[in-house]
Formats: C-alpha cells, structure tokens, sequence
C-alpha cells in the first residue's frame, strides 16, 4: 500500500533522496504524498494532495529526511491528513504504514494533555505520544515504548531533528533498512534501497532499528540489542520507463510473451522439486487475494484436469476461517505479485504455527512472503508498476500450468504448449487484431454494467476479466460461472446489456454457447472470445486454439479491452482511484 522511505548520512542532498525514493515507490499506489527534512532542530514539511508525477519540490539541502505516499484510511484525502506528521515541537516527524486500532483512546488522553492535533488521521498521535514520553526518558525508548502501546498491524518509522536520528519499528508491513557509506536508508520496498547499497536488513515482526551515526536493532517487546546480519541484494536494480509505450499497463501486456517464455524454457527443474512437496502433501490450498486468487482458481482446474489431482483455493482474507484443518503434513501455496499484502502474510502466519508446509509464489524478492516460505518460485516478470495486475497474473498461470504437468512428468509438453501460447499473444498484441479490440472497446465503454461469462478452467478468466474491467474503468463488472446464469444473472439481461463469452475448444464449448444464445435472445449483445466464429456472437475476437495455454491467451484479450476503455474514458489506467499494489492494512 502506502510507501515509506527514508534517509539518514552525509549527503545534504536527503530531500532529493527521498523524492526519487518516493517516486520508485509509486506503483504501491497512494493519493497524497510529503517530505521531511530537518533543518537544525526542527522539521520542514511540504505536502501535496495527487500524484507526484513530474513535481518538483520546494525544500531546503539537509542531511535527514523521510517521506510517505498515502492512501487514505483515517481521514480523507487532504494536505493536512497526508503524511509526515509533526509533534507540537516540530522537531520529531513521523510516517507510518498500518491502522492504529485504538488512536481515538490514545488521541483522548493527549489532548488532555495539551498536544494539539492537525489532521483527522490515526497517525499523528504517534508523534505526540513520543512527545510525551521523551518528558522522562530518551527517544529510541520513547518510540518502543510507544510502538508498544499500539494496537493493529503498523509500521512506522520515526526521525528526531535534535538526536538526527531515523527509528524505524514494524509488526505486519514491511520496512527494510539499507547500510551505506556514511549513510543510512529506510524503505517499505527493496527497489528504494537498492540504487544506493546492497547491503541490507530486512525487518523481522516485532523489531526496531535505529539509524544514526551507528546502527542497531532491538527486540521491540524486550529492549535489548539483536545482532545484525546484513543481506548482500545481488539482483539488478532495473529503472522501468514507459519507452515507446503511453501507459505502464499497456507495456506490461506486451512483455507478456517474453515472461511465458522465460518461464517455459527456465523453470523445469524448480517445478519438478515444487511438484515433489505436492506429491508428499495430505491436503494442499491455494490462496491469494484479488488477481492471485484468480490465478490459484485457474490452477484448481488445471490440476483436476490434467494431473486428476485435488486442491482447495480460498481467498487470502477467508484462510484464517478454514484453518482449522491444517496440520503440519498440509501444503499452503500462496501466490502474490508483492509478496506483501496483508490479507496474504496474516493466514500464512497462522499455518505456520500450525507446521504447515508453505510454498510462495511472488514477483518479489526479498519480501515477507519470500522469506516466511519453505519453498520460493519467483514469477522473475519485472517490476510491475500498473496497480492493475496484467503481466503478474499471466505469470502465475503459466507457473502453475507447468507445475501440473510436471506432477504427471510432462514438463516437456507444458514447454510446448506455453512457447505456443506466447506465439499466439504476441499475434493478439499486433496491430489488426487490436485495432478489432480497439473497436469492443469503444462500444463498451459507453455501457452502464458488464457481464463476462466462462465454464470451466475459463471461470477463472471470466472473472480475471470482470476484475481488469472496473478496476481501470470504474464500470460495474461482474464474471460468473455459465451454469450460474439463470440462478440469478439473467435477470439484469436486458436490450443492449453486454456480456463478454469466454469460448475456447474444450469440453465448455457447447454449453457456453447455449448460454450466449440464451442471453442473445432476451437483447444481450455478446462480445465472443473464442477459436472459431458463431452465430451467436455480435462481436468475435479470435483466439487460436493452444490446448491449456488458450486459458491464458484469453484473458490477454481482456487486459486489451480494459486498457483501452480506460483510455478511451480518459482514465489512468496505471493508478487507478482509490487501489494499491500491495495491501497492508485489512
């Protein structure tokens, strides 16, 4: 969600180290954002509701600094509620990442106490409540003592004008502290790290750094110091930009055939070992939130398909209710593009203490996830910097696709089929096809509501679809299984409604469309993605039968129609309202 980033050191230069670290911390997604930066004992602040984009800031040199990008929880979207938040001195500043559950009782006994408030946020009680305690003792205690006090999952790091000091503490959402020469830097994510070191310490739940002229870790419930075992980060560091493209989200789409061929040609002998913990499991679940889960919906029907094994997928947030069938023999696969959102981290917890066997499925290095597994296959997809997943998901698919195969020792033909699936997008994404898709696209951008439909292993994208539409569209987009129809949907069906088909050459092929034919007669206008043309389509997209790997072709064709309503609504498609990348508060 939010980002964080923060410096400490020699440079002069903290205010532009934060900005830049901010800035590669956009695609968290965030409506407001704000610098610190510490001149003699107190703190400047400047503040700004919107995205940060080409801005350019106003703050003096200085040699300390922190910075935050905001979503909106406690308080709306204002100047005064964006973060960082200053003490009554002005000389302790705060940002924080996590909900404070009992602020309004904190905020209570401050104010009468005499602290003043300035926002209607839960975070800038944590500055007052430091305030307070550094009346009786110094301000590394002052912010454990307070953190403590805390109740919720948070983050927050913490800098001192007068010590010219950086404390950071989390338990839920992630920080990650960076050691230079001469220098100190803090961040939610690795990628702000890593242009100015490699050296790095990853926070652990329940621990508190301190960054000064020397670093430290403590143990947040008992004070004293932990030692310090740095990480050496030896992945490049790569600075997207949009190239040719007009957004993020339409690049990423196209360095789709690339990523399923990586993964096609690369990852045998990490899938076979993968397939061995599947094997040896009594009882394996999937689960993921949002896109992820879609993608480990996907995988339940390839696995009952072609390997004629069971799995169960759940929500991430819905885990936690149905754990209590796990045990330490059970496998937990957890698939996450960030490998940092909450509704993920939390069950993977509460399996963990039941011994469960985790395995995790990220695009991100070095997150909470990558290390709480026992077992890690990274998507290696590249930064994804649109909020709305495209080129993540279709990772994830062609992950699972080849775990499948290779539980009934045919790696060799999921190659095959996924080389074939990269062929066949690459001919969607050209020219003649997308100017058809261009055409759909304008249609239904002027609707009032959608409807995808699918059967089988194309459910999953029917709601892949659903989801990709009103995230950058705003539209009301609903995917629903095609056996579901008339237990319910049908009656929203009325002239002109659209509803998007997903028809591939499989054993779906003839019910999906009685399904289209049903929803054609009572003035629906179907929009056919499919291999072959019908009669009962109004608009076809074509896409080329590639077995198992049309599953993923399909929904190429869905990221186009989302993308390019967006653009024709004049919409971001990049960030779209009110979404993050990765989720830390519930």
């Amino acid at each position: 969600m939010c980002g964080i980033f923060g410096y400490v050191g020699k440079k002069s230069s903290a205010a532009k180290i934060v900005f830049d670290g901010l800035k590669l911390l956009e695609y968290r997604g965030y409506d407001s954002w704000g610098i610190a930066i510490k001149i003699k004992n107190k703190f400047i602040i400047e503040k700004h509701v919107g995205k940060i984009g080409d801005a350019k800031i106003n703050l003096p040199e200085g040699d300390l600094g922190i910075g935050h990008t905001r979503w909106a929880t406690h308080g709306g979207v204002t100047v005064a509620n964006a973060h960082p938040h200053l003490d009554c001195t002005k000389s302790i500043t705060v940002v924080h990442n996590g909900i404070v559950e009992n602020f309004q009782e904190i905020k209570d006994k401050l104010v009468k106490l005499g602290h003043k408030f300035v926002s209607e946020t839960d975070t800038e009680v944590i500055p007052h409540l430091i305030e307070e305690n550094l009346k009786h003792i110094g301000f590394a205690s002052s912010v454990r003592n307070s953190f403590n006090k805390l109740r919720g999952l948070n983050a927050i790091v913490v800098a001192n004008a007068v010590s010219k000091e950086i404390v950071a503490a989390k338990n839920g959402s992630p920080l990650i502290a960076g050691i230079g020469s001469g220098e100190f830097l803090v961040s939610s994510d690795i990628v702000g790290i890593v242009p100015h070191t490699r050296n790095v310490i990853f926070l652990k739940d329940n621990e508190m750094v301190i960054l000064g002229k020397e670093i430290q870790l403590i143990s947040l419930p008992t004070g004293k110091k932990l030692s310090i075992r740095p990480e050496k980060i030896d992945w490049k560091f790569e600075n997207t930009s949009k190239g040719k493209f007009q957004d993020f989200m339409i690049k990423e789409i196209h360095e789709q055939p690339l990523i399923v061929r990586n993964i096609a040609k690369n990852y045998s002998e990490s899938l076979k070992k993968l397939a061995n913990y599947v094997q040896n499991a009594k009882g394996t679940f999937f689960i993921g939130a949002g896109t992820a889960f879609h993608a480990g919906l996907s995988g339940t029907y390839f696995f009952s398909k072609i390997a004629k094994k069971h799995v169960n997928t759940t929500v991430a947030s819905e885990f936690n209710y149905l754990e209590d069938f796990l045990t330490k023999e059970s496998l937990v696969i957890v698939l996450s593009q960030s490998g940092e959102t909450i509704d993920v981290v939390e069950p993977v917890n509460r399996a963990k203490s039941k011994k469960s066997k985790i395995v995790a499925i990220t695009n991100s290095l070095g997150s909470t996830l990558y290390r709480m597994a026992d077992y890690n296959v990274l998507l290696n997809a590249g930064p994804e910097k649109a909020v709305a997943s495209t080129k993540a998901y279709i990772a994830k698919l062609s992950v699972l696709l080849m775990l499948t195969f290779a539980l009934i020792n045919k790696e060799e033909r999921a190659k095959e089929i996924l080389l074939r699936t990269a062929k066949e997008m690459e001919r969607l994404l050209e020219s003649k096809q997308v100017l058809e898709i261009k055409k759909i696209a304008k249609f239904l951008s002027k609707t009032r509501n959608i409807y995808a439909l699918g059967r089988g292993a194309s459910y999953p994208s029917a709601l892949e679809a659903a989801l990709k539409i009103k995230e950058v569209t705003y539209i009301p987009t609903e995917g629903f299984p095609g056996g579901e129809l008339k237990h319910g949907t049908i009656a929203l069906i009325g002239h002109g409604t659209p509803v998007i088909v997903f028809a591939p050459q499989d054993e779906t092929y003839e019910s999906i469309i009685s399904n289209a034919i049903e929803i054609k007669s009572r003035g629906g206008v179907i929009i056919g993605i499919s291999d072959r043309q019908s009669s009962a389509f109004d608009y076809f997209i074509s896409v080329k039968d590639v077995e198992e790997g049309s599953y993923l072709a399909q929904v190429v064709v869905a990221q186009l129609l989302a993308y390019y309503m967006a653009v024709e609504l004049k919409l971001d498609p990049d960030m779209p309202r009110n979404l993050a990348k990765s989720v830390t508060v519930k």
